[in-house]
């Protein structure tokens, strides 16, 4: 099932909320000593988390399907940053990744009992129950498969949106009676806790194959002065590109960040190039954003104004402080 983004947890009867983890989707199949694990695009996802194969095939029940999120919790705080380093060819290091900072992964629907039912055309009501039936045979003792909390009181769901920042990315609600609905999004909605900050530009990328900007590289100071790069934003207008290339390619001016600087490409897009222009921090722009974590922003921003009347050195990572929301407790 998949999430439509809105502005407000729904407040009509017949809706459950959950926390959005922040972790990597997952369903989990088995089939006696076969155990497959699959991201939410697809793709076979065991290899890179053989710690949580093994938990699987300890748990009494011999097959099943479950839904849920993969999270890592380092230093009380969910990692995406371990949890991308797992991408990882070699098996070696995905085991001695696994054994430095095992993974978790919290259960959110079942959509086959251990009784070998489908469970895809039953209402996310009796999904729920059967899924708490299921961990109480199963989860008691599994320390690395949990069950996420769930609830119909609004006035909970916004203690935990309220919470949203370091583990969680806001609150997922779904319908009751609707049915498991692979890939469509009609019956489930997410709620997420929008922020905003005034950052630098230290550099850009031009867009792949053009000469036109195709992201500007966003950066915060810290206390001695380091420039460091935090995010991006690519959320402005075709028309406005020429300006914008036009503006920053007269700026440029190593080294840009003197802190942190952007890394290379992405483990998730391969195709973007890690070549990067900088430039002399002198722009500042206030941005949108929903989630920070492991030093920088960890989705796109969105450009709200440019802030000429702010100095650079104003744009101090204290923004996005004690902005990591608080644990909440896994049942």
């Amino acid at each position: 099932m998949e999430a439509k983004s809105v502005e407000e947890i729904p407040t009509a009867d017949g809706w459950q909320c959950e926390p959005k983890w922040d972790g990597f989707r997952c369903l989990a199949f088995r089939r006696g000593k076969e155990i497959y694990l699959q991201s939410k695009s697809g793709q076979p996802l065991a290899r890179y988390f053989p710690d949580i194969v093994a938990a699987l095939a300890r748990l009494p029940a011999k097959k099943f399907v479950l839904d849920g999120e993969l999270v890592i919790d380092v230093g009380g705080r969910f990692s995406f940053d371990e949890l991308q380093l797992r991408l990882h060819p070699a098996a070696s290091r995905v085991q001695k990744l696994a054994a430095a900072h095992p993974a978790t992964f919290i259960v959110f629907d079942l959509l086959e009992s251990d009784a070998g039912k489908s469970l895809l055309k039953v209402p996310l009501r009796e999904r729920r129950m059967a899924l708490e039936k299921f961990a109480s045979k199963n989860l008691k003792s599994a320390a690395a498969i949990r069950l996420s909390p769930a609830t119909t009181s609004l006035a909970q769901a916004k203690k935990w949106f309220d919470k949203a920042g370091g583990n969680l990315d806001g609150i997922i609600a779904k319908r009751l009676d609707a049915v498991y609905a692979s890939g469509e999004r009609t019956a489930v909605v997410k709620v997420k806790n929008i922020r905003t900050a005034d950052c630098v530009v230290g550099g850009f990328r031009y867009a792949s194959g053009s000469k036109l900007i195709g992201s500007l590289l966003l950066g915060l100071y810290d206390d001695t002065g380091l420039l460091h790069h935090v995010g991006f934003t690519s959320a402005f207008k075709t028309t406005d590109k020429r300006a914008l290339t036009k503006k920053f390619e007269a700026l440029r001016k190593p080294p840009g960040f003197t802190g942190n600087a952007p890394g290379g490409p992405s483990r998730w897009s391969t195709e973007r190039s890690g070549k990067w222009e900088p430039v002399d921090p002198k722009v500042v722009v206030e941005v949108t954003y929903d989630h920070f974590t492991g030093d920088r922003f960890r989705h796109g921003t969105r450009i709200v104004r440019w802030r000429k009347d702010k100095a650079p050195r104003q744009c101090t990572l204290d923004q996005v402080a004690h902005r990591e929301g608080r644990a909440i407790a896994l049942l």
